[in-house]
């Protein structure tokens, strides 16, 4: 299948607002072997504050232009945004669509997520091989909708990447009859020395008032509601803070009109989307993630590198990430949870050192290099240019 020395592979995504998915993205398009891999990177919308963050030896193509690029005139935009919507919708039925943009065919095709499973699945090629990339807790009830569909197209693929170990183990332990492709568990990788050197980039300006930082897409799910609820009721007891919340997304207008109405507008921050939010974490006393659900976030493994106490729910792979009061605080998700983390912060100063003090090799824990190296080997098995015994075992890395 393979006629020349570089293995060709695509990846498959929607568009490239911040978040964490599309890190891992950028990730592995910066450090996957030039000398072993061809990389394409197709984008449904060119679209997001990353869209242009790709590397120069990658080559993008997309579907439909981003927003970024749609008329200022309110008319002339509406009628772009129906027309490509019928571009999608067909280019979502219609591979020779894809096809026409590629000009190529790829030995190996990977869905970065489920919201392209189907994508991947439809492609005209039907010789390369296929890997799904699930960052999600499928047992959760939001999926109960379209879990059975996202399970049919999962074993449909011949290899799935899981980002967490806790979105494996929960599908194993909650549906051990469904018959899944052989698959590994693959952390995301964490640019340190980059890291570093944006949080050092500027000093916010924080009033002198012990300070939470949160940086997450505003969705239901990532539960800045609950938060707000939960910081209003501390205000009302006494406990001063200030939390700002980096970031975008549908919740951003309820969220607003729900901070003007409990009055908490000056302790209360959004700040909006900001391509380097890191100065505010390394700057602030703590960071908070209040979320219902999670996969491994990536924004916890940065928060830890930069050694900033954290208060996160319990959810998804966080515990694989935090030790209770040893390196971190966990929380269940609710308000009351929340509360209680933060007032921890707040009160209890012993904790705060102790988790401090554990923070300060925890860099150690993170080796990038095997992480590249692990997907370097799923690939080149999947296309046969190594032994394929090893594509059963499942392994942490």
């Amino acid at each position: 299948m393979i006629n020349n020395d570089k293995i060709k592979v695509l990846f498959r995504h929607r568009s490239m607002e911040m978040g964490g998915v599309e890190k891992v993205v950028l990730s592995m398009l910066n450090n996957l072997s030039r000398d072993k891999f061809e990389l394409t990177i197709c984008l449904n919308i060119n679209q997001g504050e990353l869209r242009n963050e790709f590397p120069s030896h990658i080559r993008k193509v997309y579907i439909a232009e981003g927003r970024e690029d749609l008329s200022k005139n309110s008319i002339i935009r509406k009628i772009q945004l129906i027309i490509r919507r019928f571009r999608l919708n067909k280019a979502s039925k219609d591979a020779s669509i894809a096809d026409r943009i590629l000009k190529d065919k790829f030995d190996v095709e990977i869905a970065t997520t489920y919201a392209v499973y189907k994508t991947v699945l439809n492609s005209s090629n039907k010789n390369s091989k296929k890997i799904a990339w699930l960052h999600s807790d499928l047992t959760l009830p939001s999926f109960d909708a379209y879990r059975d569909d996202i399970f049919n197209s999962m074993k449909q693929f011949d290899y799935i990447i899981y980002g967490s170990q806790q979105c494996k183990d929960v599908l194993d332990e909650k549906y051990p009859d469904v018959q899944f492709p052989p698959g590994k568990v693959i952390l995301n990788a964490i640019p340190i020395e980059e890291l570093k050197k944006k949080a050092q980039a500027f000093i916010p300006e924080f009033e002198d008032v012990p300070t939470f930082v949160s940086v997450g897409r505003l969705h239901i799910r990532k539960g800045y509601r609950t938060l707000l609820e939960a910081h209003q009721k501390l205000l009302a007891d006494g406990y001063t803070h200030h939390i700002y919340v980096i970031g975008n997304g549908e919740d951003y207008e309820m969220l607003s009109k729900r901070i003007d109405e409990l009055g908490v507008r000056n302790s209360f921050r959004l700040l909006g989307t900001l391509m380097n939010p890191y100065p505010y974490v390394k700057n602030a006393d703590f960071y908070i993630m209040p979320s219902e659900s999670e996969g491994w976030p990536l924004i916890i493994a940065e928060t830890l590198i930069l050694q900033k106490p954290i208060v996160a729910t319990a959810v998804g792979g966080v515990p694989e990430m935090i030790e209770h009061s040893t390196n971190g605080y966990l929380t269940e998700f609710s308000q009351e949870g929340l509360y209680n983390g933060i007032k921890e912060f707040l009160t209890n100063r012993d904790l705060v050192e102790n988790i401090q003090k554990n923070l300060v090799n925890i860099e150690s824990k993170f080796d990038n290099q095997k992480i590249f190296d692990a997907v370097e080997e799923i690939i080149e098995n999947l296309v046969g240019k190594e032994s394929p015994n090893r594509l059963n075992q499942i392994n942490t890395i």
